[in-house]
């Protein structure tokens, strides 16, 4: 038989950080929200819980680097909502994000959890953030915490 390693969803003891954007904060507020009801849902404490706001999507990643170089945190979230406008501006602001949040998970080896919504419409963010389609922020939370545990294992 094959070993197997799975993340479990207990989040005791666990240090997290939040970065997430004040753009679009209708959206971003509710998947803060979301988050912290998945981590205290999931043992974390809220005084192990660190949320830093930042003014929006383009600068997450430079904020999730900084607060995975300290050390002071397990698992980083990056919880942001970008929507789609008439101009191209919105590929770009998306594609970098996505890549910058990946590369500080990949060069730090902490967990970095992507919950930036990038949708066509309001609508569909808000239903993202809670409305109809669960929440994006309350999923991310919940993979971190699963990443925490796998890494623990490996």
């Amino acid at each position: 038989m094959p070993r197997e390693i799975i993340g479990m969803l207990d989040g005791k003891g666990m240090r997290v950080a939040i970065a997430v954007a004040r753009f679009n904060s209708q959206i971003t507020d509710r998947l803060l929200e979301g988050a912290l009801d998945a981590l205290r849902r999931n043992h974390v404490a809220d005084g192990d819980v660190t949320v830093v706001r930042c003014p929006g999507s383009w600068e997450l990643p430079l904020v999730c680097q900084r607060l995975a170089a300290n050390n002071s945190a397990d698992a980083v979230l990056a919880l942001g909502c970008l929507i789609r406008g008439e101009t191209p501006h919105f590929d770009y602001i998306a594609a970098e994000c996505a890549k910058g949040v990946a590369q500080v998970g990949m060069q730090s080896g902490v967990p970095v959890v992507f919950g930036v919504l990038t949708t066509d419409t309001v609508d569909q963010a808000m239903d993202r953030a809670g409305l109809k389609s669960g929440n994006k922020g309350f999923e991310a939370a919940v993979t971190a915490i699963e990443m925490v545990n796998v890494m623990r294992a490996l």
